[in-house]
């Protein structure tokens, strides 16, 4: 064998490991079982589960997924955070919402979305959402994680009094008057 047939070959090889490594760290690992069988099992003769703890109903258990719900009053916000293990995908069950977040360029990309609209956030990246209806906004959140943790920079960097965090609930309260039919528009939340 010549030497460049050797080094194709590894070369080969080595393509292949990575390729191979580096998709099983994607995701959530499989779960082990079906349901986690330390759970107390609960009541069986229910129909309707009240709660959606472990105990009351194990199937929930290690399924690589999680939910929230979020209800924001009038002018309402979630502050900029991020999941850094999960995408998410927000349902708006009443109201109106405007939805965004800022991709690892700065752009930012939001959205108004209205009662049955669905708004996807990217694994990682900071994202908001702000009420822009005049009444309650009840919104539904699915993360394709069992744990997709959160960061939130305006609770980790600023006290929620700091003049900053002041700015950047002021900016994002006039994105709610902005003409909201861009898919992506240029700012900085933090000027």
């Amino acid at each position: 064998m010549n030497l460049h047939t050797i080094m194709s070959s590894s070369f080969l090889v080595i393509v292949l490991h990575l390729t191979f490594s580096i998709s099983t760290c994607f995701a959530d690992d499989g779960p082990l079982q079906d349901v986690c069988p330390t759970a107390l099992q609960g009541d069986r003769s229910q129909k309707l589960f009240i709660n959606g703890f472990p105990s009351e109903f194990p199937g929930l258990n290690t399924q690589s997924l999680s939910m929230a719900r979020t209800d924001l009053a009038m002018d309402g916000m979630v502050l900029p955070h991020s999941h850094p293990r999960a995408s998410e995908m927000m349902y708006v069950a009443h109201g109106t919402v405007v939805a965004g977040f800022i991709d690892s360029n700065g752009w930012l990309f939001q959205r108004t979305i209205g009662e049955g609209d669905v708004f996807m956030f990217p694994r990682g990246l900071l994202h908001f959402c702000v009420n822009a209806g005049f009444g309650l906004a009840t919104a539904y959140s699915v993360f394709n994680s069992q744990n997709p943790g959160v960061a939130s920079i305006a609770g980790s960097m600023f006290t929620p009094e700091s003049e900053v965090v002041q700015r950047m609930v002021e900016r994002m309260l006039r994105l709610r008057v902005m003409g909201m039919g861009d898919d992506a528009v240029e700012m900085s939340l933090f000027e």
